[in-house]
């Protein structure tokens, strides 16, 4: 169905996988009239029936990118969600011909960074604007509300405002769950770190699980209460609630629970090792995010692992190491304070590495204002992003979360839980590498003095690296094989 030319559709999208499927949706049912395009012609056909069983939504599909493009009123605006790296340049390639000077291209995939910045420049040079827009909160969240992180061309950004902050998740109190990001690739940088926090998070909650079904026994029907329950407090969240719904659906295929079928190997995307990197290069310390990479890349081992788990066992070296009993509702009130601690810790490495490319780049992050968007309609929404963003708003120059009057106490009064925790999964033979290294990130950073010094001197001793003293200022280097070898002790 093509829209009539005196009533041009007021945007455009391009690429109708059930995501975008779903956005186009969205925006069609807030009221604006959209026109959709997908190279394969039947997911047209497929969003345009959807669009009339769904409410005869104002949408108009089109099978040829010329009409597609001539069916939206200008300055044009269109989003793309398709896969990133090369099928959105052939996209770009294939829509801008037909576009005009002031027309704007939105994609709303998962990019790297600096492939927005270098499309935005080519761009301009076509007279075209261009935003990196990061879209969470999964197919539901792009049809119900999602979170929303554009970046990019500060004009481009205005003249889709009004449809960006109908169709974004709506949080009481908080409002829409858009922002414009800042500048060049930030919103997909932004969106990167999302999901960084987002593979931290899961992998915590994974961990929390193995400790309370491998250690505490817990049974499914066991689980579903704690997490349902767990729902109700300090843990709210988006992956809190869909963990307890996960705990009770029953395997349609034969007995028992479907979670228990579903094969131990995590897939990925390359986000998560995007944040990592990044981390690195930026020298910011996101040990619980990168835990949680390496948890998937031991997952992918399955083969191996089972091949490992036969050998160990014929030493005597069985799944759990210990059979011991142990006070069902204590390690469950335990669990969940290290749950939310650890937690905490992955959040403050996130807005740390946010912090310092946005420092790095100019972009003027607005850590509190990330928080708030972040509140609804994303896949790490909870209800202590409300609390970050209030942490933020006391102090924008925060240094860590960690050291928040109000978090800071929080990690006081639940670091010996943490601890027993973490304790009796190693005891256990239970791996909780988030957990454990969440623990070592919050111990170290509180500590004044660090076993560095040890380590500098060790490279000053055999690569004249030199280092810093403690009682004198200056830089030192010294003879440590002359003297040692030069000592009677």
């Amino acid at each position: 169905m093509a829209a009539p030319s005196s009533c041009l559709s007021r945007i455009g999208l391009a690429g109708l996988a059930v995501m975008g499927q779903n956005l186009a949706l969205n925006i069609a049912e807030k009221g604006f009239p959209i026109s959709v395009y997908n190279r394969t012609t039947s997911k047209v056909d497929e969003t345009v029936e959807r669009a009339k069983r769904e409410g005869d939504l104002p949408l108009f599909g089109f099978h040829d990118p010329e009409t597609f493009v001539n069916s939206i009123q200008k300055p044009r605006v269109i989003i793309m969600l398709v896969k990133a790296g090369v099928p959105v340049d052939q996209t770009i390639k294939t829509l801008s011909v037909y576009m005009e000077k002031g027309d704007c291209i939105i994609d709303g995939g998962n990019e790297w960074y600096e492939n927005t910045e270098r499309r935005e420049k080519a761009m301009a040079e076509l007279g075209l604007l261009y935003l990196g827009m990061g879209v969470s909160g999964g197919e539901e969240g792009a049809r119900r509300g999602p979170s929303m992180m554009p970046g990019g061309s500060f004009e481009a950004y205005k003249n889709i405002e009004d449809i960006l902050m109908k169709v974004a998740a709506q949080v009481p109190d908080s409002g829409p769950c858009v922002t414009y990001i800042g500048k060049g690739g930030s919103g997909n940088f932004v969106k990167m770190v999302h999901n960084g926090i987002e593979y931290g998070d899961m992998q915590l909650i994974a961990e929390a699980y193995d400790v309370l079904k491998s250690v505490g026994k817990l049974s499914n029907e066991e689980l579903h209460h704690v997490f349902s329950e767990w729902n109700k407090g300090e843990l709210l969240s988006f992956l809190i609630e869909i963990t307890a719904d996960i705990f009770k659906i029953k395997d349609d295929k034969g007995e028992g629970y479907l979670v228990d079928k579903v094969l131990d190997k995590t897939g990925m995307k390359g986000t998560g090792k995007w944040t990592v990197q990044q981390a690195a290069d930026l020298s910011i310390a996101a040990p619980t995010i990168a835990s949680s990479l390496d948890a998937r890349f031991l997952s992918g081992l399955k083969k191996e692992r089972v091949e490992a788990a036969r050998i160990f066992k014929s030493g005597g070296f069985g799944d759990v190491l210990t059979d011991q009993v142990v006070n069902k509702e204590k390690l469950i009130d335990d669990v969940r304070q290290a749950l939310y601690a650890a937690k905490i810790c992955s959040y403050a490495q996130g807005m740390n590495l946010i912090r310092a490319k946005s420092i790095e780049q100019g972009w003027n992050l607005k850590l509190g204002e990330l928080a708030r968007i972040w509140k609804g309609g994303c896949i790490i929404r909870a209800v202590f992003l409300d609390r970050i963003k209030k942490a933020y708003d006391r102090n924008p120059d925060l240094a860590n979360l960690l050291v928040d009057p109000e978090f800071a106490k929080e990690m006081i009064d639940r670091q010996s839980a943490w601890r027993r925790v973490v304790c009796l999964a190693i005891n256990s033979g239970i791996s909780t590498p988030g957990m454990s290294t969440s623990l070592a990130y919050f111990d170290t950073y509180r500590r004044a003095r660090l076993p560095a010094n040890l380590v500098q001197a060790q490279r000053d001793y055999f690569g004249a690296h030199t280092y810093e003293r403690t009682d004198v200022t200056g830089s030192f280097h010294t003879e440590w094989f002359k003297i040692a070898k030069g000592s009677k002790i």
